[in-house]
């Protein structure tokens, strides 16, 4: 069992790596920033992976530092489609802020267990990565022993091609195709399910519908919701809403019916920022409202 020892550098470096990229994806005034994107990259292709394989290898004698590199961007590569796919049959869905917190919780939790595992290892079988033992260790082999120039060119090679992929799949997730512009409208009935919505009232009740927005408009938006029954608005139910590109909002609207009729137009309608007298999208009910007994 291991008595005091430093902390280790790398595990601390790769929940630095996953505050700062929270914080840069979170923070309205980061996240449009350049380093977002490539954080975003590293905190996918490479942390969850480095973090698994040190839960999996604490020892330095498991495997050496080159195939520690190597398996852990393997390893992330595996792990993004099983993070994501869980997601995907759950209620949050793949979005950004759902994937931010899965990632991150994910390497968190093994960076704790590496830490854990390495806490029962003596020091000397422990693995750890000192800054300085690896800047003096590179010095030395230039020193001792120059490397032919096949290896070099090998080795330039082989860094070359990691960062030619790692930049372009950086571009491609930070510029992707544009696809449709559109914002999804939709209103829900009780226990949040499609269906089962109000439609019989006694005048002065008041209902409530769960209203939901996602924008899909590639830009942010500035969105108003206005509840109107036979043309006539409903001041009370009005909502405005702001909404960045892949973001969503869902919230109970409550209205209350000021007529009495049967099969009166209960709309609900969605303007957005360019346009404020012709609704963008449109949502209907039909609704009966009788006289108080």
């Amino acid at each position: 069992m291991a008595g005091n020892r430093q902390l280790p550098m790398d595990l601390l470096l790769i929940a630095g790596f996953v505050l700062i990229t929270n914080i840069f994806i979170l923070v309205p005034v980061l996240s449009d920033s350049f380093p977002r994107t490539y954080l975003g990259v590293i905190l996918v292709l490479f942390l969850p992976g480095y973090a698994l394989t040190g839960a999996l290898f604490p020892a330095k004698k498991d495997i050496d530092g080159i195939e520690r590199a190597a398996i852990s961007f393997g390893l992330s590569i595996s792990i993004a489609p099983i993070l994501g796919l869980s997601l995907n049959y759950s209620s949050w869905g793949i979005r950004e802020i759902p994937l931010l917190t899965e990632f991150s919780i994910f390497t968190l939790l093994m960076c704790v267990i590496a830490y854990y595992r390495r806490r029962l290892l003596s020091e000397t079988e422990v693995f750890g990565v000192s800054f300085k033992k690896c800047y003096l260790s590179m010095k030395a082999r230039v020193l001792e022993k120059p490397e032919s120039k096949t290896d070099k060119v090998i080795a330039f090679i082989f860094v070359l091609s990691m960062l030619a992929s790692i930049g372009s799949l950086a571009y491609i997730i930070g510029n992707p195709k544009e696809g449709e512009h559109f914002t999804e409208f939709y209103i829900l009935g009780n226990n949040s399910t499609i269906g089962d919505y109000p439609t019989e009232f006694v005048q002065g009740e008041k209902g409530t519908v769960t209203v939901g927005i996602i924008n899909h408009e590639y830009r942010p938006m500035d969105y108003t919701i206005d509840v109107r029954l036979e043309n006539r608005s409903l001041q009370e139910s009005q909502k405005q809403i702001s909404l960045g590109n892949n973001m969503s909002w869902e919230e109970p609207v409550t209205f209350t019916p000021p007529l009495k009729g049967k099969n009166m137009k209960l709309e609900f309608l969605l303007f957005n920022e360019t346009e404020k007298t012709i609704p963008y999208r449109n949502l209907n009910l039909w609704i009966n409202v009788t006289e108080e007994a």
